[in-house]
Formats: structure tokens, C-alpha cells, sequence
């Protein structure tokens, strides 16, 4: 039976939780000149270098690059975890289709509701478009992985003392200070990737479908997609085949921030929050006549 002083201790930490600032916003701050990254999945012949080249740039592992030579990891559906920011899926030709090989990685969205679930800022949109992390924020309440959409964010679980929340972040430290591209772009033998402004990708995704109707989906995924992300792609299967989610075009973080603008204005969260607490208080007192 839970005692008077553990009840308290456990109300303590509930109170302060509904105190501390959710990081909602009005909306998307980006720059117009953001960038991003194209990807053109009738070119990727899912030759997993992208993999290699990003588990490097973020000192995630030294296999070699022949180790991701091994195709059979295409046997089953992957997601990025806390060791492959990305990871690269094969889906067999059907009779609608042709095989298509599909990079997976942290959209990057305009509007994330990853940073609008985060409590204490430690993810964070950048106007120019990276999600960055920071980990000495982090309080380890894996909202964001929730929050997600495209079920990105990987928890350390097996990290006992400094676990940290683990994705891409579109190689941030090169591309925000213009000394580079993304790992994953330099390295793509196909060219199958693009780096630039978002705004010069749509442009070239919109002529590369017009010009060849016959090979692309008339869709480019990401563009509008939860407000938009700084990942796009496009593709001659259809996305549904391809497991990627149906979002609509609103973000999460539309609803979530809707929601805590109600809870939080004129903090009338705690207050509720102190009065339940009040009441189960004099409820949990011990009435003398049951001596």
C-alpha cells in the first residue's frame, strides 16, 4: 500500500512535470533558402554505401565497407536503430512494380513533432533544416520516439549511464556551416541522392516526373507530407507499397501544440493537477474511528 510520504514524493515529480515548458511553438520557423536532400529511389541500387558512409561519419561503427556487401539483410524490413542512423530495405518487383530499393533515415520535417513533444529543448529545428540533438538536455522521456510519425528516434536502452536518443541529423555539423554534404549524398555511386535547397529539389523532382511519366509516381514524398520535410522522394512504386506512412499533410505537432496551449495558459494545468492532489490527500487520511 502506497504510504502518505510516497504518495507526496510521487505527486512531486508529477507537479513538476506538468510545470516545466512543453516546447510548443506557432509553427514551422524555416528559412526559405533551407536545404535538403532528394532522393531518386529508381536510381539506388541499394549498394548500403550510404550506410557505411553515415555509420562512419558519426563514429557508429569501423566495419568495413565490404561488410555491407551482405544482401541478406534486405530479408527482412529495417528501421534506423541507435548503431545505423539509416538503413537501406529491397522490396521485390511485383506486378505493379519494379524492384525498388529505399533509403530510411530522419525526415528532418519542417514542422517536427518530435521538438514539440521534447520538454526540455533538446531536440531542435534548425531554419536552414537539420533536427538536431542535444544530448546534455536530454531527460530520457522518449517522448519525441512516441511523437514521431515516421517512428525514427532509437532509445540507448542497453546504454546504463548516459543512454541517449539517436537519429540523422542531415550531417549538421558539415552542411550548417556550408564545409559540406551529407555523408550518405558524398559517397552515393548512382547519384541517386541530391543535396541543395529544398526549394531547387521540388523543382527538379516536378522535371524529372513530367519529363518521364512513364517511370515516376506523379507524387513527391515529403513535400507536403506533415507540412513538409527536408527529405523527399521520388519513386516509380507507389509510397504505399513502399511502407511508407500516410500522414496527411498537417503536422502532429499542430494537434499536440494545440492541446498543451490549452493545458498550460495561465498554468491552469498545475492548479487542476493541485487540486486533485488536495482531494486525494483528505481522502487518504486515516480516519480515527478505524482505530
Amino acid at each position: 500500500m502506497t504510504t502518505r510520504r510516497e504518495f507526496l514524493k510521487i505527486a512531486g515529480i508529477a507537479t513538476t512535470t506538468m510545470v516545466l515548458p512543453a516546447q510548443a511553438s506557432t509553427g514551422p520557423h524555416v528559412d526559405s533558402d533551407r536545404f535538403g536532400v532528394l532522393a531518386d529511389l529508381t536510381l539506388c541500387i541499394g549498394c548500403r554505401k550510404c550506410e557505411w558512409a553515415c555509420a562512419g561519419a558519426n563514429e557508429l561503427s569501423d566495419y568495413p565497407i565490404e561488410y555491407y556487401d551482405e544482401i541478406c539483410v534486405f530479408e527482412e524490413y529495417r528501421r534506423p536503430t541507435t548503431t545505423l542512423y539509416t538503413v537501406v530495405n529491397r522490396f521485390p518487383a511485383t506486378a505493379n512494380s519494379v524492384q525498388t530499393d529505399v533509403k530510411v533515415q530522419c525526415m528532418h520535417c519542417d514542422h517536427p513533432a518530435c521538438v514539440s513533444a521534447c520538454i526540455v529543448g533538446a531536440l531542435q529545428k534548425d531554419p536552414m533544416g537539420p533536427v538536431t540533438y542535444d544530448a546534455d538536455k536530454c531527460i530520457g522521456c522518449r517522448y519525441c520516439m512516441v511523437a514521431c510519425p515516421f517512428e525514427v528516434p532509437a532509445y540507448e536502452y542497453l546504454n546504463a549511464t548516459t543512454p541517449q536518443v539517436r537519429k540523422c541529423t542531415l550531417c549538421s555539423d558539415k552542411t550548417l556551416d556550408g564545409s559540406g554534404k551529407p555523408a550518405c549524398v558524398e559517397i552515393c555511386p548512382r547519384e541517386a541522392l541530391t543535396f541543395g535547397k529544398r526549394s531547387e529539389l521540388l523543382e527538379i523532382a516536378e522535371q524529372r516526373i513530367r519529363r518521364n511519366p512513364d517511370i515516376y509516381k506523379d507524387h513527391i514524398y515529403g513535400e507536403k507530407e506533415v507540412g513538409g520535410t527536408s527529405w523527399m522522394m521520388i519513386s516509380g512504386t507507389d509510397f504505399k507499397e513502399l511502407k511508407f506512412p500516410e500522414v496527411g499533410n498537417e503536422s502532429p505537432a499542430v494537434i499536440t501544440e494545440t492541446i498543451q496551449h490549452g493545458i498550460f495558459r495561465g498554468f491552469s494545468g498545475p492548479l487542476m493537477l493541485l487540486g486533485l492532489l488536495g482531494a486525494t490527500m483528505k481522502a487518504m487520511k486515516k480516519d480515527p474511528s478505524d482505530d
